[in-house]
């Protein structure tokens, strides 16, 4: 008709179907253009949904990155509070309480100054580096690459998150009577049997209420991987803040969001079912 004459003089492309289709699919109330980009797909010229080509696919990797450096972390600070928790729980009490503050003491500080310090304690001619120099175990010229990496964003975070595996890990402890140990080192066993099959079940509420806790929070973490992570230590978290203040792409952010709510709580059902939420305990 003379309306399609008159679109072609304006531009060429108002002839191309596939624009149309585009305007007809996106023209609707609701639209699931932006959740097909968060998983890496989109829809081509003849409106079937295919995948992105494979350098533009980011969205998939930043999702996997997240959670198995979620998990690196979590197991990290059950490695590490699990002997702070034991101490602090068998010390008399004023030297725990003292060793509480310190474990406390981070709570008083900025994360953002918690982190700036890690960049300073990890960068190539930071603290770690030139004791690691002087001591020898290092030559000047093969300085580790700490920082702005995976390795920067682990480190960091686990430091940061340490506090929250250990406070449950302490409350659990501290119920557990000492004597329980003792008489199953009288009936025979050795202190490892002692501690796999008497100790240690008794310890899995306060593990897994940490667990819960640090994993959690380091799916969302934002300002650490930020600043410490690099291009290879980013979450998905920074791609959501990237779409959210820089690209503007409000959609796409909220659909990244959406399906990292529902993959955490996808997570937290599979968690309830395998080992309970009314076994966890937080103090």
């Amino acid at each position: 008709g003379p309306y399609r004459e008159a679109l072609l003089k304006i531009d060429k492309d108002w002839g191309d179907i596939g624009i149309w289709r585009l305007i007809q699919r996106e023209g609707r109330p609701y639209t699931d253009s932006y959740l097909l980009a968060a998983v890496d797909f989109q829809y081509n010229d003849q409106n079937e949904v295919v995948a992105l080509p494979e350098n533009q696919r980011i969205h998939i990797l930043l999702f996997q990155r997240t959670f198995i450096l979620s998990l690196v972390i979590t197991l990290l600070t059950i490695l590490l509070a699990y002997p702070i928790s034991y101490l602090l729980a068998n010390l008399p009490a004023r030297k725990a309480n003292l060793l509480m503050i310190l474990v406390l003491l981070p709570f008083w500080t900025s994360l953002l100054v918690r982190t700036t310090s890690w960049i300073v304690m990890l960068q190539t001619q930071g603290v770690l580096n030139d004791l690691l120099v002087w001591i020898g175990v290092l030559d000047d010229e093969n300085r580790l690459q700490m920082i702005f990496n995976q390795t920067g964003t682990i480190i960091a975070m686990t430091h940061i998150l340490l506090p929250f595996m250990v406070l449950p890990l302490y409350s659990v402890m501290k119920t557990i009577p000492p004597n329980y140990l003792r008489a199953a080192r009288s009936l025979g066993a050795n202190p490892f049997t002692a501690f796999w099959k008497v100790y240690l079940p008794q310890t899995v509420p306060g593990v897994s209420a940490g667990s819960v806790l640090v994993f959690i929070l380091a799916i969302g973490y934002f300002i650490t991987p930020a600043l410490v992570g690099g291009r290879t230590g980013q979450l998905i978290s920074n791609r959501i803040a990237f779409h959210m203040q820089e690209s503007l792409n409000w959609g796409l952010a909220a659909a990244l969001g959406g399906i990292l709510l529902v993959a955490t709580l996808l997570l937290y059902i599979l968690y309830n079912r395998l080992v309970g939420v009314d076994k966890v305990k937080l103090g």
